[in-house]
């Protein structure tokens, strides 16, 4: 997409008609998705590796179990993993086969319009942005896992021996740090359009399945296309709706059913924001500020830690 209504992308650039913050979002076509089948590993996953390669995490070793599941989650020794989204890979691309027809699903997270894991994070990591971005906040992550516990498609992907969590043992709680994208939250700032769009659009150009701008004109153009080849929108309103659409010719409930029976872990079936339903709410309200009293205690005792040592010194 080379021009949209109120934002223009060229070469990799954004520019806004205003100065005002805009919401933007990614559209994701199926059918012109081939997975760079002849490439050693899809253009928007390298991509995505390269450009955020730096906020990957660094365990000290050994690594210790989490309390008290005596178990902990450890990539760092399987970083060249893309075949899933991992700590290491924020981006992948699943593979479908549907009565003869190969389809190529790039996943990352959605960057939920009312993301449950933002709201219900007890240590207040996650942030959802007016840009349209969902970002967790390195530092104050306890990787306690309640965002993947709470996101319908079980995105963010746990590091342990790394974050503040190692400053507060042995207090009960988290073990390590979340990963996931960030909707190139950086970039955007920068007016830059994420890595793995910018990947894709240099490998095909006008031809590009991955498309960025302005949400609304981005969901112009996914019921446009959808009206095209007679398909199918997804993201416009699973829970509650995403700044991440598809568009397929196949029904997602035919590539959700596929993906079932591939015991993939990445699913894409129709769900609703659990914050809407009564009990999604009274536990968020309930557990969200006891969690959140907890971890801002021991955020207290490590700052405090850190101010006696630096006292010292």
């Amino acid at each position: 997409m080379a021009t949209a209504v109120g934002v223009a992308i060229s070469a990799g650039m954004i520019q806004t008609a205003s100065a005002k913050v805009r919401t933007y979002a990614t559209l994701i076509d199926l059918t012109k998705c081939d997975g760079c089948k002849n490439e050693p590993m899809p253009k928007c996953v390298e991509a995505c590796r390269r450009e955020n390669e730096k906020k990957f995490p660094n365990p000290v070793e050994p690594i210790k179990d989490l309390w008290p599941q005596k178990t902990h989650d450890d990539w760092s020794k399987k970083k060249d993993v893309i075949n899933t989204l991992t700590p290491y890979n924020w981006t992948t691309v699943q593979k479908v086969d549907l009565g003869g027809e190969e389809i190529f699903v790039p996943r990352r997270c959605m960057h939920c319009d009312n993301p449950p894991c933002a709201r219900l994070c007890p240590f207040g990591a996650l942030n959802k942005f007016s840009n349209g971005s969902v970002v967790i906040n390195h530092d104050l992550c306890m990787g306690g896992a309640k965002c993947k516990a709470v996101c319908p498609w079980h995105i963010p992907q746990r590091q342990s021996g790394v974050g503040p969590y190692l400053k507060l043992q042995p207090l009960p709680a988290g073990g390590g740090v979340m990963y996931k994208c960030d909707f190139c939250h950086d970039r955007i700032k920068r007016g830059q359009i994420p890595a793995c769009v910018e990947a894709c659009e240099n490998r095909l150009g006008a031809k590009s399945p991955l498309h960025f701008g302005i949400r609304e004109t981005i969901l112009k153009m996914a019921h446009e296309r959808a009206r095209e080849i007679n398909g199918f929108i997804y993201g416009e309103k699973e829970n509650g709706g995403t700044a991440t659409l598809y568009v397929s010719k196949i029904p997602f409930e035919e590539i959700n059913a596929k993906l079932k029976e591939m015991k993939s872990n990445l699913l894409m079936g129709k769900v609703l924001n659990p914050l809407r339903d009564v009990n999604g709410w009274a536990k968020g309200f309930l557990f969200g500020p006891l969690l959140s009293a907890l971890g801002a205690i021991g955020l207290a005792i490590y700052h405090r830690r850190e101010e006696k040592r630096e006292e010292k010194q």
